[in-house]
């Protein structure tokens, strides 16, 4: 895969979608809840996906599932910092998930090459100048609120249209603080102000996204609109641990589609999932349906 504009090498050497596994640091989460809470935990199990086969590490102290309270900011720092200097230090490219400015400072001074902002720099006014001023990889997510208000503002004309627009503003936002357009990633933000019949025509027309010339980050990974396609004839929707293979089934078409990183709980699926979308776009363009297959199979991941 061809990425549109230069990023910090290690996250483009492999020339395929990459696997972001998530590492949350919360007692709350609606993925795990709170498995890898304290913080020798969470380093644990970000090693254990970076065997696995993840890329890149997302390291969150503040839960967003629908409904969720905001933490005060010394327990977010607290909570995400002692895990990110860890994996940072074991070589891991390290992502930190916050919508504050302070946190994504202190991130980056700990190791953190990513920040991953659901706000898309909404929710802090100081996240563009700290994107600015430290260069980092910055993901903007397309948000409309809080977790816990979220769910009321899920209204739109068009939801690819209007969500492909407030992306590009987001973008020449952010630019126009003093970042470069290179540090940027875009994310649709699924299941953020999204029932979930808006999913799907975000995921089916990726490509609306991709055109804005930036890479595209899709987190599907255990979403309730997952939860619901797969629910049982009394309509309950699936666990979170049961829509995994969902998840990896979504991250191949999406790595297909152009995505440059999935951001997933459940690593092994979805890295094997990027690789026969990378196959099998490699085949359709070069018209050779094995060449190479083997090598990408053996492909050192940039964390370690």
């Amino acid at each position: 895969m061809l990425h549109p504009a230069p990023l910090p090498e290690r996250l483009t050497r492999l020339r395929r979608t990459l696997v972001m596994g998530v590492v949350n640091v919360t007692p709350d989460s609606f993925s795990d809840g709170g498995r890898w809470f304290e913080p020798d935990d969470a380093v644990a199990h970000g090693l254990a996906l970076l065997a696995e086969g993840a890329d890149v590490l997302d390291v969150g102290g503040e839960s967003t599932r629908p409904g969720a309270r905001r933490v005060p900011l010394d327990e977010e720092h607290r909570r995400v910092l002692p895990v990110i200097r860890a994996l940072a230090d074991a070589g891991a490219v390290v992502s930190v998930d916050t919508t504050r400015a302070e946190v994504a400072q202190a991130a980056v001074e700990a190791g953190a090459l990513v920040v991953n902002d659901v706000s898309g720099g909404l929710a802090d006014p100081a996240m563009y100048d700290v994107v600015a001023r430290t260069g980092v990889v910055y993901v903007a997510m397309h948000w409309r609120g809080h977790a816990d208000v979220m769910d009321d503002l899920a209204a739109y004309d068009d939801v690819v249209a209007d969500v492909r627009d407030e992306l590009a503003s987001r973008l020449e936002a952010v630019v126009a603080a003093g970042a470069r357009p290179e540090q940027v990633v875009l994310d649709p933000g699924l299941g953020f102000a999204k029932p979930g019949r808006d999913n799907w025509p975000l995921l089916a027309h990726l490509d609306a996204l991709v055109g804005l010339g930036r890479p595209v980050l899709v987190g599907a990974s255990r979403k309730r609109f997952l939860g619901h396609l797969l629910a049982g004839p009394d309509g309950a929707p699936v666990a979170p641990a049961a829509r995994d293979r969902a998840t990896a089934a979504v991250s191949a078409l999406a790595a297909v589609a152009g995505a440059w990183c999935v951001r997933v709980h459940d690593v092994p699926g979805s890295a094997d999932a990027v690789r026969v979308a990378h196959a099998w776009t490699a085949a359709r363009s070069t018209g050779d349906h094995l060449q190479g297959t083997t090598q990408e199979g053996h492909e050192s991941a940039p964390a370690g």
